[in-house]
């Protein structure tokens, strides 16, 4: 039976969607304030916790820049609830020291669990190698419903973060569980993990046996290869176990029911946009005589670029359109609450290659996946809707003339730079600058928290990334 809270909250919803709905949203803050003066009992709501991966201040103004210019707006700017978020992670060797630069495992354990880990752990203390419960585990036991939904691998560590339990982000798949090179002579062993000892096996393996309700993203890979100890493939046994299996966006449009896995890549799946010609950032050119000594000759930056299409993405099912179908599916039974993951992949991953319109495109698909979800929380009020990163990335703005340039010596940045040309006429200077290795690397830096009306009162301004668990977990059981 509804209590009065909810009751009244629902008889809101319809008058939203009805006739009245400017005048009612307009006063529904005032309402809300009010009700919360009574004691009423507590009715648990709706959570969606969208995530960009590496998206720091300097990666929203960067696609801000592009998108809507430098007095304009995303929509994730227009939220009306802003809080800082200080991300919190731990060596493995001894648990009790703190590093000061996460990476997406450990940080989405954090909010998929409310523990702090250390770098590249699903969902397991670091040191000691146990589990720890994490969301998707705690809202199946009260019968709330999960989506996630990912431009990565479903498997990949944000996702697997809210159901998975391993020792490395890299045991993706049965074959990639025992002496598995990861990239460039980085072994994964994650023996303890599998079935045959006692774990649970695989990370791909985990989700099919997960509950979880609907799954969407790229990581086809990783469902080919045979289950441990079986004949049949992942994917084999994910139909078994009830799910619909689709892969391209035509299948995602069309009718489903029950649980729902959607693959329509083979891995991450491909960005929007990419830099003019493929191009990336690049290191900027010195003169023969700067050999000799740097205040000598001279410097070339890079010329300027545009963002352009990326080919690659055509027929591509967009963050936006991959969220709206996991509303679909998750309120089929109306009498059911849920929770909804978000991520938009590539922010990072883009930023790690060090290709700043592949971000831009990513923070795109994030602000408009956004505003799927605000459309639903209108006619859905008890829907709080959690904006935030895993940690910060590589990519700063820098000034297109130095102001050293009256010394007339080449001083210019030890990095690599992308020049981008900006609809508002003018160019744009992304520096990359974390080392000198062919990939960027995570910084140190707090992210945003960002929240719709119903997170108002409930989020303090400043908070750390472990506390998002707590924020999420109440919502969703109170």
């Amino acid at each position: 039976m509804l209590g009065y809270k909810k009751f009244i909250l629902a008889g809101f919803n319809f008058m939203v969607n009805s006739s009245l709905s400017v005048s009612v949203r307009a006063l529904l803050p005032l309402l809300l304030a009010f009700l919360g003066g009574f004691s009423i009992p507590a009715m648990a709501g709706n959570v969606i916790l969208i995530i960009g991966d590496g998206m720091d201040d300097n990666q929203i103004t960067i696609a801000r820049n592009y998108l809507v210019g430098s007095r304009g707006k995303l929509l994730v700017d227009r939220l009306p609830l802003r809080s800082a978020v200080q991300v919190v992670t731990v060596d493995e060797e001894n648990p009790q020291r703190p590093l000061y630069v996460a990476d997406s495992a450990n940080s989405a354990t954090s909010m998929a669990t409310g523990a702090i880990t250390s770098p590249g752990r699903i969902g397991t203390t670091a040191g000691s190698d146990k589990d720890i419960a994490n969301l998707v585990e705690l809202a199946k036991q009260h019968s709330i419903k999960i989506g996630l939904v990912t431009t990565a691998s479903i498997t990949d560590a944000t996702p697997a973060s809210f159901y998975a339990h391993v020792n490395d982000r890299g045991c993706e798949n049965p074959s990639a569980m025992v002496d598995f090179e990861k990239y460039a002579g980085v072994i994964v062993d994650c023996s303890p993990d599998l079935k045959a000892n006692g774990g649970l096996g695989s990370i791909s393996e985990q989700l099919i046996n997960s509950g979880v309700d609907v799954a969407l993203g790229g990581g086809m890979k990783h469902f080919t290869p045979d289950a441990e100890g079986s004949k049949s493939t992942v994917l084999t046994l994910a139909t078994q176990a009830g799910y619909t299996v689709i892969g391209n966006a035509d299948q995602l449009a069309g009718d489903h029911g029950g649980k729902l896995l959607g693959l329509f890549s083979p891995s991450t799946m491909p960005v929007r946009w990419h830099g003019e010609d493929g191009r990336s950032a690049e290191k900027p050119e010195t003169s023969f005589m700067n050999m000799f000594h740097p205040m000598l000759g001279s410097v070339t930056y890079p010329e300027p670029m545009n963002c352009e299409d990326n080919p690659d993405y055509a027929g591509m099912p967009s963050l936006a359109s991959m969220s709206k179908v996991a509303l679909t599916e998750l309120t089929a039974d109306t009498n059911t609450s849920f929770f909804l993951m978000i991520e938009s992949a590539s922010i990072d991953k883009q930023a790690h290659e060090r290709k700043a319109c592949g971000s831009i495109g990513e923070l795109q698909q994030l602000d408009e996946a956004l505003a799927v979800a605000l459309e639903f929380s209108d006619a859905n009020i008890d829907t709080l809707i959690l904006v935030t990163a895993d940690h910060g990335h590589a990519a700063q703005i820098l000034s297109e003339r130095t102001i050293y340039e009256a010394l007339g010596v080449p001083i210019h940045s030890p990095g690599l730079v992308a020049r981008i040309k900006t609809p508002e006429g003018a160019v744009m200077t992304v520096n990359y600058a974390t080392n000198n290795f062919v990939s960027e690397e995570h910084t140190g830096i707090s992210v945003p928290l960002l929240s719709n009306s119903v997170g108002v009162g409930k989020i303090p301004a400043m908070i750390t990334q472990p506390e998002i668990f707590t924020i999420v977990k109440d919502y969703l059981l109170d």
